[in-house]
C-alpha cells in the first residue's frame, strides 16, 4: 500500500493525475531499461505529486512499467522552424516521446507542454498520429507550397520501436515517394530496413539521404545511455544494409560526451566508413531544461567517479551553465575543449573521406500526382 502526498495542494478537481508527472515512482511498479530515474512533474505544473512508501509494498507486488501509447489526431504534420543552425527550415514527427529512453535526448522538455513528465513519461508515454500521411498528402498538394527537403526524425525517433506496429513513418514515405519529394531522415532505428524498398526507389532519383546516430561503440556503455536502441554494432549493420541499397548515409557522432564518448570519435568514424557510410557529422551534448538534472542523476548512478569531469567541461563550453541555446553555439560549444573536439573530429573525417558535406537532394522532380476521381487524369 501507498500514500501520496501533493506538494502545493490546488482543490482536488484542478488536478490531472491521469497527465501529472511523479517525482518518485510507485513503489508496486518495477523500471527496468529505462533511460530515466525519475519522473518529476514538467515546469509548466502547478503541482507535484510524490508516492511515499508505507512499508506494505511486496516485490511479489510489482508489476513492469509498460509502455503506453495513444493516438493524437494531428491538424497539420509539417513544422517549419526559422533557426539559422539547422541545414532544413520543415520537419515531420510521427510520434511524440520516444521508448528508445536516450537519457541525454534534447527533445524531452517537450513533454512538458502536454502535462506530462519529461524524465519516465517521455519514453513510457507515447503519442502516434494516425492521421500524418493524410495531413502530408493535403499539404503537398497545396498549390501555393514550395518544395525544400523535408527531415523526419528531428526531435524523436521516427524509427522508434512502435513503429513496427504503427507504421506511420513508412506511410509518410509512401506518400513522399507519390509526390517525389526530397526527405532526411535521422534515426538510430534499424526498422529503417523495413523499408528499404521505398528509400532505394527514392534514392535512385535523388530524393533521400540518411543519418545514422550512434554514440559509442562500447555496448555497454550504450546500454546504459541509450537502454531500448539497437546496439552499436547493429547499426553499423544498418549503415552497411542502406549504403548497399544505394542509400546516401552519413554516421551522426551524437552527442559527443566529454569526459565519456569523447575519446571515442576517430575509432567510430572508421567503423562507420568501414561500414560504408559516406558523410559524417557531429552534436555536443546538449542539456536543455528537465534535461540537465535527468543527466546528472543518471551519471551519478553509472558513473559517480565522473560527475565532476563532464559536467565541469560542459559547463566550461557554456559560459559556466549547464546549457546556453545561443544560435550557432548550442550544437557545439565553444572555447579550448569545443574546439579541440572539432579539430579531431574534422581531421579523421578527412583521413577517412568523410569530409564532404550531405548530398545534395533534388526538387525539380516534385509533381502532385492526380487524385482518384480529377477530371485531367481522363487526359493521361
Amino acid at each position: 500500500m501507498i500514500y501520496i502526498s501533493l506538494l502545493h495542494v490546488f482543490p482536488l478537481c484542478s488536478i490531472n493525475f491521469l497527465m501529472a508527472g511523479y517525482d518518485s515512482i510507485s513503489p508496486d511498479l518495477r523500471v527496468t531499461a529505462r533511460g530515466a530515474r525519475s519522473n518529476a512533474a514538467g515546469r509548466y505544473e502547478a503541482t507535484e505529486i510524490r508516492y511515499e512508501a508505507d512499508g506494505w509494498a511486496q516485490e511479489a507486488d510489482e508489476k513492469p512499467l509498460r509502455t503506453h501509447v495513444t493516438d493524437e489526431v494531428a491538424r497539420r504534420i509539417i513544422s517549419y522552424n526559422r533557426s539559422p543552425d539547422l541545414p532544413f527550415d520543415r520537419s515531420i514527427n510521427p510520434y511524440r516521446g520516444c521508448e528508445h529512453g536516450c537519457i541525454y535526448c534534447f527533445a524531452r522538455p517537450t513533454h512538458a507542454w502536454l502535462g506530462m513528465s519529461p524524465g519516465l513519461d517521455f519514453e513510457t508515454r507515447l503519442i502516434a498520429r494516425p492521421n500524418a500521411a493524410a495531413l502530408l498528402d493535403a499539404e503537398l498538394r497545396n498549390p501555393r507550397y514550395v518544395p525544400q527537403p523535408i527531415a523526419i526524425g528531428t526531435n524523436t525517433d521516427p524509427y522508434q520501436p512502435i513503429e513496427r506496429s504503427h507504421e506511420i513513418t513508412r506511410a509518410c514515405l509512401e506518400v513522399l515517394r507519390r509526390f517525389r519529394h526530397p526527405v532526411a531522415i535521422i534515426t538510430k532505428g534499424t526498422l529503417i530496413e523495413r523499408d528499404l524498398d521505398i528509400l532505394s526507389d527514392m534514392a535512385a532519383q535523388g530524393l533521400v539521404r540518411v543519418g545514422i546516430s550512434v554514440t559509442s561503440l562500447d555496448a555497454g556503455l550504450a546500454r546504459k545511455l541509450e537502454p531500448r536502441a539497437p546496439s552499436p554494432a547493429r547499426r553499423l549493420a544498418t549503415i552497411r544494409a542502406l549504403s548497399g541499397a544505394g542509400v546516401p548515409v552519413r554516421i551522426m557522432a551524437s552527442p559527443v560526451i566529454p569526459g565519456l564518448t569523447d575519446h571515442e570519435i576517430e575509432a567510430l568514424l572508421a567503423a562507420a566508413r568501414e561500414a560504408g557510410a559516406d558523410a559524417a557529422s557531429w552534436i555536443m551534448l546538449r542539456l536543455p531544461l528537465e534535461v540537465a538534472p535527468l543527466f546528472q542523476d543518471w551519471l551519478q548512478e553509472h558513473y559517480p567517479d565522473r560527475v565532476n569531469r563532464v559536467m565541469n567541461r560542459v559547463r566550461e563550453m557554456h559560459g559556466g551553465k549547464e546549457y546556453a541555446a545561443d544560435w550557432g553555439r548550442r550544437m557545439r560549444g565553444s572555447g579550448v575543449y569545443a574546439r579541440l573536439i572539432a579539430r579531431r573530429f574534422e581531421a579523421a573525417a578527412a583521413r577517412l573521406g568523410l569530409e564532404k558535406g550531405q548530398t545534395r537532394l533534388r526538387l525539380d522532380l516534385f509533381d502532385r500526382p492526380f487524385e482518384k476521381g480529377d477530371q485531367l487524369a481522363l487526359f493521361g
